[in-house]
């Protein structure tokens, strides 16, 4: 077996590992994980799950003990190391001791909530389960708190790319005239008689060709549906070979490709969605319409390896109409859902990969998805079984909740697939940051709940939008259509736009706490210890209360303290002289005025 040397990052991964337990680690495509849970130690005999038959056979070169396969016709004979596919295991579990594996590692681990790995987990009693993902996480995929305790080690491919361990990447979208609307789908994809009908018709294979004619750069590889439409593809681009599993001397066929440099282009048919190395390739183009993540990251993955001369990969999505479906393209390398963006806008998420974050945010925050946000929301928290809180959040294109306030923005990061998000430093889980922020708000912000409350937003914001509503919006947007709009969305919509310039903070309080009263340094003590007898006297300075039961200038503390004291956001401050003391006040009331605008009637 060939030596294979851990990079630094792989072996800070095993280092993280827990001696016993059930955890996650997050790898993207390239960085090397099935090199590095070969390298995994362990205690005693170790058990490989994989989803797709095509990875059960490939962890076998990483290792140099006895390797056995469980799968279709094949079965394992007690080796050390034991590669399964899932639907042949599931079959077979009498056959094996429920403490026959030390350590159990699930490739591709987001599919694990499915019951047939649930029932595969239930029966073995390892010391240590692994499980491997390479998906970006994107806070809506299939949770997994119930199977892993958390993420252990997170390596995505921006972190790969930043550290030079994989290739830039350079994206571009080119349209089609292929409509995938109405194809039938199965496990989750298009049924591949459906998606060949469609991505064959001359017409299609000449767009393909074009593209490949005219942005192309060095060595090309393309990914078709099938046998059929690889080899169509290949006869319409001078030069170009295709490689199937009916392709003869197919070896050879790839090292030609490496090597020779009159031949550029290759066509395949899920032949290099994994574990074949070509560094050399220049150029991807995804003439293979997919809705999963995992198999588009597969592709994409041939291109990424580093190589002398390649200044970047060139990644090629071929568009085709698609309507309501989530097909996954470049964005969805970094966790980036295009529902959130509108459909016309979606062509613009073009250049280099690092850059889409931004551009997907500046696409995504418009009036028209601020408009339809709260449905977005509602809908995703009842499929994640989150309770909001009823608080107003939007729902950004990488999965985060941001909340607006007439003079604030808090943002919440996606969840991961345990359920967790960085909080404050830690990691805490999902529900809890929210709910954290919930008291946060009740207690600091209970003058604002009327707009961070969606409850309250629904109980005034059916109306149609006012006059003066409407106004303020055109002035910022004019071409923005605000026929039908409500007063609850033309409000969210007016808020955006007033706090678009305040600093986005990420919400990092878990442990908040209310105080009763939250008073300034200077009248802390005071708030907190009776003042004894023998000094009670006429204090010196004047008291302005910016948020109490009533506001403004008090002479003396006990009036000042009766306003605030337990009261919910309470704001007041102490200053030398009455002339300082209204200055503040109207100061402040200046710029609340400003930030709002309008009174509530107009929301």
């Amino acid at each position: 077996m060939e030596e294979y040397t851990l990079r630094p990052y792989q072996k800070e991964c095993i280092e993280a590992l827990p001696e016993a337990g059930a955890v996650l680690v997050r790898m993207a495509t390239g960085l090397g994980k099935t090199v590095m849970f070969s390298q995994i130690p362990r205690q005693g005999r170790m058990l490989i799950l994989s989803h797709r038959k095509e990875l059960v056979q490939q962890p076998q070169k990483y290792f140099n003990c006895s390797f056995g396969i469980e799968q279709g016709s094949r079965h394992s004979h007690g080796e050390e190391v034991i590669s399964a596919s899932v639907q042949s295991l599931v079959r077979r579990l009498e056959h094996f001791a429920p403490d026959a594996f030390d350590l159990i590692v699930t490739d591709e681990a987001h599919h694990a909530a499915a019951l047939s790995y649930k029932k595969i987990f239930d029966y073995f009693k390892p010391r240590l389960h692994v499980g491997v993902t390479a998906t970006p996480n994107r806070g809506d995929h299939q949770r997994l708190d119930d199977i892993y305790e958390r993420i252990v080690f997170d390596r995505d491919l921006k972190w790969g790319i930043e550290n030079h361990y994989l290739s830039d990447i350079n994206c571009y979208r080119s349209k089609m005239t292929c409509d995938l609307r109405h194809l039938r789908t199965s496990m989750g994809d298009f049924q591949i008689n459906d998606l060949e009908a469609a991505m064959t018709k001359e017409k299609i294979i000449q767009e393909i060709a074009d593209v490949y004619h005219n942005m192309a750069k060095g060595k090309t590889l393309i990914f078709a549906v099938s046998v059929k439409h690889a080899e169509a593809i290949a006869e319409a681009i001078p030069g170009a070979v295709s490689v199937t599993g009916n392709t003869e001397n197919r070896q050879k066929i790839i090292d030609q490709f490496q090597t020779d440099p009159e031949c550029n282009c290759m066509v395949n048919c899920m032949i290099f969605t994994e574990g074949t190395d070509i560094p050399n390739i220049e150029t991807i183009i995804v003439a293979r319409p997919t809705q999963s993540e995992t198999l588009y990251t597969q592709m994409v993955g041939r291109g990424t390896r580093l190589y002398p001369g390649k200044e970047a990969l060139t990644l090629i999505d071929m568009i085709g109409v698609s309507g309501e479906l989530n097909l996954c393209s470049a964005p969805s390398l970094l966790g980036i859902n295009l529902e959130e963006i509108p459909e016309k806008q979606r062509m613009l998420m073009e250049g280099d990969l690092l850059d889409l974050p931004e551009k997907a945010l500046a696409l995504a925050d418009t009036p028209l998805q601020w408009r339809h946000n709260a449905e977005l929301v509602d809908l995703w928290a009842q499929q994640q079984q989150i309770n909001l809180r009823n608080i107003n959040f939007f729902r950004m294109p990488d999965g985060s909740l941001l909340l607006t306030l007439p003079e604030e923005r808090y943002l919440i990061p996606p969840p991961d697939e345990c359920g967790q998000v960085e909080c404050g430093h830690q990691r805490v889980p999902f529900q809890e940051a929210i709910d954290s922020l919930y008291t946060f708000l009740i207690n600091e912000y209970a003058k604002d709940e009327a707009i961070w409350n969606l409850k309250r937003v629904n109980t005034w914001g059916k109306a149609p939008a006012s006059e003066k509503q409407v106004q303020w919006i055109q002035k910022s947007y004019p071409a923005f259509d605000t026929k039908g709009l409500t007063k609850a969305q033309a409000s969210s919509i007016l808020n955006r736009i007033f706090s678009q310039k305040s600093q986005i903070k990420t919400w990092d309080k878990p442990n908040y706490q209310p105080q009763a009263f939250d008073a300034p340094k200077e009248v802390a003590q005071e708030a907190s210890i009776p003042e004894p007898k023998a000094q009670k006297r006429k204090k010196k300075g004047y008291y302005v209360v910016f948020e109490g039961r009533k506001t403004g200038v008090f002479r003396d503390w006990k009036t000042c303290k009766d306003q605030v004291n337990g009261y919910p956001g309470a704001v007041h401050k102490k200053y030398a002289s009455k002339g300082d003391a209204d200055q503040a006040l109207k100061s402040y009331r200046q710029k609340k005025k400003a930030v709002r605008q309008m009174k509530f009637d107009d929301f």
